[in-house]
């Protein structure tokens, strides 16, 4: 595998990215490039990097899988944070770390997201038209997910401002673990639902645990998670060339019904919904016949869209 570390210059901090290479790759040569986002909670070395990352590269591109700031290697306090804004922007940076790079094709880049990483896509992609043409896999909005929990937003909003009152007075800062650590203890705490008992199956296991997929989060400052909506405006902002890939299994995390949505509503001409029959979110991180099926669509894809 051909790939090295790379150090990303955001605001006052740096991200750290994994740069993948094509087989045989020539730097007196010029490649189309993509930028591939890790899902919620998860890091470059899953399945944005070591899956569809290399997988990409394999197929003739330059990928460059990052993790989010404030995350795994990347810079940014405090730690742990999920802030949309900021996740979107980090899209930005990356691809201002590409263009510096005289091997990159400057008209020539486009994007990736999975799971959540596939909604911040979504919504990274309506501003920076650098990107010329969007795939996601298994997209998945965390603001409409933090607004179904319970069903009661209101109430998640008066405690997480009770928490950030507590802090601002010297109380610890709230870190949530998104996971339980096995199965069986979240079919105790009353949790059946295939998408969450699935993601225990990828994080908590030598299958996908990585040091950085921490599924963590500060709870006091996921306000703006609350109150996000990725697909806001795509009517009008997302016109680039669009491939949408969800398994039919749905699950509470809501990529399936996601997916329709964003076809249904993105404003681009050339965009397709692709429904991979039998296979569930996670099956599309990692399992190997429905990443092939998914690959199989992506890679020509890109390589039509951006040559």
């Amino acid at each position: 595998m051909n790939k090295k570390s790379v150090t990303i210059k955001n605001l006052d901090w740096n991200m750290a990215g994994d740069l993948y290479f094509p087989d045989h790759f020539d730097e007196t040569k010029k490649y189309p490039a993509i930028v591939s986002a890790h899902p919620i909670g998860s890091s470059k070395e899953q399945t944005a990097g070591n899956i569809y990352g290399q997988a990409l590269a394999q197929a003739g591109f330059l990928v460059l899988a990052f993790d989010a700031s404030f995350q795994g290697e990347s810079g940014g306090k405090l730690r742990h944070l999920e802030n949309p804004g900021m996740r979107t922007e980090d899209f930005s940076y990356a691809v201002d770390y590409l263009v510096t790079l005289d091997y990159v094709d400057e008209e020539k880049i486009g994007v990736l997201g999975i799971c959540g990483g596939g909604a911040y896509t979504i919504d990274a992609a309506k501003m920076e038209r650098r990107f010329k043409a969007i795939g996601t896999v298994t997209a998945a909005s965390i603001g409409r997910l933090w607004r179904e929990t319970e069903f009661n937003p209101i109430k998640q909003l008066e405690e997480m401002a009770k928490q950030r009152t507590a802090e601002a007075r010297g109380a610890e800062i709230r870190v949530d673990n998104a996971l339980p650590d096995t199965v069986e203890v979240a079919k105790k705490m009353g949790i059946d639902d295939i998408d969450p008992l699935e993601a225990i199956e990828y994080y908590r296991t030598p299958r996908g645990q990585k040091p950085n997929g921490t599924n963590l989060s500060v709870y006091s400052h996921s306000t703006a998670l609350v109150n996000y909506d990725p697909y806001h405006l795509i009517e009008t902002l997302l016109t680039q060339p669009l491939l949408v890939i969800v398994g039919d299994k749905p699950g509470a995390f809501g990529a399936y019904r996601d997916g329709f949505e964003i076809i249904r509503r993105a404003g681009s001409k050339e965009k397709e919904l692709f429904v991979l029959k039998g296979w569930s979110h996670y099956d599309l991180y990692d399992q190997p016949e429905p990443t092939r099926l998914a690959l199989e669509k992506l890679v020509p894809f890109y390589k039509k869209y951006l040559g």
